[in-house]
């Protein structure tokens, strides 16, 4: 397995595309149920095949990633070649902008010295994909890029 194998609610949310996937694997309600039962491992092996499916496809289409933590905001455009990062970084005590007490006072203090942007690039690997769901799986979020944008605008 590539990623991780999806949740079960996003299995039930993706439920329908789970059935095209078994019948193009030419496997059938029954037959399913039947490998469910009787070979589980198998089964466990299309869930992860699926999932792979289902990440690559998530993955390929991703632009935007966010991530936040108490003192930074990390925005990403996810270029062909490289991603293109833009931070904040919070320095003042006691400003949290995880919550929107926090976040409410940098969007009013953006000029303030105790608040920092930094921009780079950075190369992917030689696998772009792994690159895009390791910042998932430490917390990175898709966006549609509206923060990214606003900040690329203020910045340069």
């Amino acid at each position: 397995m590539k990623y991780r194998r999806l949740t079960k609610e996003q299995f039930e949310e993706l439920h329908q595309e789970f059935i095209n996937f078994l019948a193009t694997q030419s496997i059938t309600n029954d037959e399913w149920t039947n490998l469910k039962a009787n070979k589980p491992e198998l089964a466990e092996t299309e869930l992860d095949v699926f999932s792979d499916l289902i990440w690559e496809g998530v993955l390929n289409q991703a632009e935007y990633l966010e991530h936040f933590a108490p003192q930074h905001m990390y925005l990403f455009r996810l270029g062909e070649d490289k991603m293109h990062a833009i931070v904040v970084n919070v320095t003042k005590d006691g400003v949290d902008i995880t919550t929107q007490e926090g976040y409410d006072w940098l969007r009013e203090n953006l000029l303030d010295e105790s608040v920092e942007f930094l921009q780079a690039d950075k190369e992917y690997t030689d696998d772009k994909n792994a690159d895009k769901f390791k910042m998932i799986e430490q917390g990175a979020v898709i966006t549609k890029g509206e923060l990214y944008h606003y900040f690329n605008k203020l910045i340069n």
